[in-house]
């Protein structure tokens, strides 16, 4: 499956709504944008910052989608917790994915860059 260039943003977008509230009015890329913007800001946040903060989050998505299987097959959980967490962990995941494989061919486009 591949996810095109606003898919990942899109996914990115609403990835930032959910992790904290937009203080301004944007919304969609803009939201991104003011979230990246937060992100490098006086705490010294940078993009190596913001791709571990995607990973973490995902990571806690995916443990969070395991326990809620294992609740369910111990008959102790709701199959609709176990779904609706694996699919946010989906997500995150296929976000993670997207903004890896953006970074892999900027860096191709520029060690094809002539000096």
């Amino acid at each position: 499956m591949a996810i095109g260039a606003l898919d990942a943003a899109a996914a990115y977008g609403r990835a930032m709504k959910t992790a904290a509230p937009s203080t301004g009015g944007l919304t969609g890329l803009g939201d991104m944008a003011g979230g990246m913007s937060a992100a490098s800001g006086s705490t010294g946040g940078n993009f190596a910052g913001m791709v571990e903060s995607m990973v973490t989050d995902a990571s806690t998505s995916l443990r969070t989608a395991e326990a809620e299987s294992v609740k369910q097959v111990a008959g102790k959980g709701d199959l609709i917790d176990v779904v609706t967490a694996i699919g946010a962990a989906e997500t995150a995941l296929d976000t993670v994915v997207a903004v890896r494989d953006r970074v892999v061919n900027a860096y191709s486009e520029i060690m094809r860059m002539q000096i």
